[in-house]
């Protein structure tokens, strides 16, 4: 590990002992024990399902992997880390702790599990976790939403090593991006295209931030693809792919479309390009996320209007909801150690913040602040169901059905960057990324 990286660390670890310090004095609590999860067996069988830690342990600790630890934080100490290494000779044991990140905090290791009642040694302690009660948590408050709240909202505001933790994730993201896009022109099917990803991020598939969407022609149309076929189409119009990466459990989240057209399809898809990077201009501090998502309706009705696709105003287009039909998801989300990331619809009170009257879908609703990071992804998709609608609706005549009809073997189109908030400007993440390859 690099010094760089240790220095990082350690600042981010300072910076969390501040941000406990406040919320647990504001919530009447003296300590925090996080527990880091177990793994889920299935039912009637002993397989294990793909285990992740809680989220708050891994915002304090770099461990991605780590069943059965605790993390004990007091006021005014070095965090303790109860670290599960059992004597196992079926499955490879944690291994030791790193220097780089276990000067931070004092390791006590553990050989079999420990409840919670072993560990609290405060009457005015909360537990995070998804603690059962053989757990033993007692009488101890468990997940207090208020404290959760109040360091939910600290997690919006990324310290410098959550930045390069996600950077470095775009990095990797974005080496296995341009080896999906080269599987794809070299005519591989779905599923070749997801084993081509996966190799160049060196990350198997249950450790990628969530299920990569990796859809060819009509599957596009589908906002969370999930099959991944076998067998290569004949015919090849679009594809677009939405897959992501880790770096210490931080997520990139990326989408890119790619089409075999030269014609209308193609024409619209660099329009979105070019719109996403406008919309993505404007996301600085003090910008209300809301006002960005409205942006992107009124700028892709535009866009169809001038392709011939609409026949009303952009201003129409959005006020009638028509334009929902063609971007019926949210503009994005914050991003980090969860790729939907937490606190997008409340204020600094806890309190809940409304999406715009008919955007029941968007993810984040707060006016942006340096040092949030978060995802900027505009689409556009051609849905049976949702078109069929507008269709008998009296809103069908505000279409060129015909366009329609050329656009849908195409499924639909998103961009997606990450986007890290200035206070004048911001960094894209991505592009650089890609720019660096």
């Amino acid at each position: 590990m690099i010094v760089e990286a240790r220095s990082l660390f350690a600042e981010h670890i300072a910076t969390r002992q501040a941000q406990l310090a406040l919320a647990l004095d504001a919530c009447g609590y003296d300590e925090l024990l996080i527990w880091s999860g177990a793994q889920i067996t299935a039912f009637l069988d002993d397989y294990h399902y793909p285990f992740k830690p809680n989220p708050h342990f891994m915002s304090w600790l770099p461990l991605t992997r780590h069943e059965e630890c605790w993390l004990q934080l007091r006021l005014g100490e070095k965090p303790v880390l109860y670290y599960y290494q059992p004597d196992d000779y079926w499955y490879a044991p944690p291994t030791d702790p790193e220097s780089w990140w276990a000067d931070q905090v004092e390791i006590k290791p553990l050989r079999k599990p420990l409840a919670a009642r072993d560990v609290v040694s405060s009457s005015k302690a909360a537990i995070i976790g998804e603690v059962e009660d053989r757990r033993g948590v007692g009488d101890v408050s468990l997940n207090p939403q208020a404290l959760i709240n109040l360091l939910h909202l600290d997690r919006t505001r990324k310290t410098a090593w959550e930045v390069a933790c996600i950077a470095a994730a775009n990095k990797i993201a974005a080496i296995a991006h341009n080896a999906a896009r080269d599987a794809y022109f070299a005519g591989a099917s779905e599923f070749d295209i997801e084993m081509a990803y996966c190799q160049a991020a060196r990350l198997q598939a249950h450790e990628m931030p969530y299920g990569s969407i990796v859809a060819i022609n009509e599957h596009a149309a589908t906002l969370h693809y999930q099959g991944k076929d076998r067998s290569a189409p004949t015919v090849r119009n679009a594809f677009l792919i939405d897959a992501g990466a880790t770096c210490y459990g931080y997520a990139a989240d990326i989408t890119r479309t790619y089409s075999n057209s030269d014609g209308l399809f193609a024409q619209l898809l660099a329009g979105m390009d070019a719109l996403e990077q406008r919309i993505v201009a404007g996301a600085i501090a003090g910008t209300d996320y809301r006002r960005l998502h409205l942006q992107a309706h009124a700028e892709i009705a535009a866009l169809l209007k001038d392709l011939g696709v609409l026949k009303v105003s952009p201003e129409a287009a959005v006020a009638e909801g028509i334009s929902a039909t063609f971007l019926p998801h949210g503009l994005g989300h914050y991003l980090g150690l969860q790729t939907h990331d937490v606190a997008g619809l409340i204020d600094n009170q806890g309190e809940d913040l409304p999406r715009p009257q008919g955007h029941q879908f968007l993810r984040l609703t707060r006016v942006l602040e340096a040092g949030n990071i978060l995802t900027i992804e505009p689409g556009v998709y051609f849905i049976d169901s949702l078109l069929a609608k507008l269709r008998e609706s009296k809103h069908g005549v505000a279409v060129n059905w015909d366009l329609i009809e050329q656009l849908r073997p195409y499924g639909g189109i998103r961009v997606e960057d990450n986007i890290l908030v200035g206070e004048g400007g911001n960094r894209n993440l991505t592009r650089e990324a890609f720019a660096q390859l």
